[in-house]
């Protein structure tokens, strides 16, 4: 069992920035994959970003060139660094883990954090 707890959300103007903490805890030696869900009301839920313990980056269209997912293996901790926020990026962002098929281009979610919100004003 893996336990993962977010930090980080907050309230910021567009074009602004703000970084999501990850903090891993439990059965970590078993994590294939980490990534950021984010819900926005009314849409659906969309991958974000995943890093994979072979070193796989993966980017949605969406975020490319604004977002960066980086990992500290000795904090067992997972960033999402988000630059130049559009306000379409708000909505709760959530920490999971799991396993990523590269050849389906998915990520098979083994836990979820609670979420963080982030809201991104006009």
């Amino acid at each position: 069992q893996v336990q993962l707890v977010e930090s980080g959300g907050g309230l910021v103007q567009a074009g602004g920035s703000l970084r999501l903490s990850c903090a891993a805890s439990g059965s970590i030696s078993s994590i294939n994959a980490m990534g950021w869900y984010r819900q926005a009301p009314g849409k659906q839920r969309e991958l974000v970003a995943t890093t994979t313990s072979g070193g796989s980056i993966i980017y949605a269209d969406s975020v490319k060139g604004r977002f960066t997912i980086s990992r500290d293996n000795a904090k067992n901790t997972v960033y999402l660094q988000m630059n130049s926020l559009k306000p379409e990026d708000t909505a709760v962002y959530y920490c999971v883990e799991g396993y990523y098929y590269s050849n389906y281009g998915s990520l098979s979610v083994g836990s979820w954090g609670q979420g963080t919100q982030v809201t991104v004003s006009s």
